[in-house]
């Protein structure tokens, strides 16, 4: 059965037309104004008929089969850089700030220069993290 104008519409109708308009948007066919205020008007919809209304002006979009698009490349990802070693040297490098921090305002109440331990956190794992980069990409060998 062929769902009329007038039939009301689901959640998930509305959130089917909100996908296609944020494709839309995406694709720079409505600005984010417009796309704003189709989406307020989206929600406000109760029927078919009024959902239709707020893509007739655009082209049918399948998004089960988007346009490919070209990913933007950073320099990590030009190089070769494994994004789970981006993520390990970005927590390597949030824990030793957190560390020096610590040392520093522990050396600051105390009057004194403490031993500087974070070296102890940030070295063993710093070794490890640069061998896993310079190294853990190499594509396995195949014995002959």
């Amino acid at each position: 059965m062929a769902n009329s104008p007038e039939m009301r519409a689901s959640d998930a109708d509305r959130d089917r037309v909100a996908a296609i308009l944020r494709e839309h948007t995406a694709q720079g066919r409505i600005t984010m104004e417009e796309f704003n205020e189709r989406l307020e008007q989206l929600y406000k919809s109760r029927t078919y008929g009024e959902l239709a209304r707020l893509t007739v002006d655009l082209p049918d979009v399948d998004l089960r089969n988007r346009p490919a698009t070209v990913p933007q490349s950073s320099p990590a990802k030009r190089a070769g850089t494994h994004p789970g070693i981006r993520a390990a040297w970005s927590a390597w490098a949030a824990a030793s700030g957190i560390n020096w921090v610590i040392w520093l305002i522990v050396s600051i109440t105390s009057g004194d220069l403490i031993y500087p331990w974070p070296l102890w956190v940030m070295g063993p794992w710093g070794v490890i993290l640069l061998v896993s980069t310079l190294f853990g990409n190499q594509p396995p060998q195949t014995r002959k």
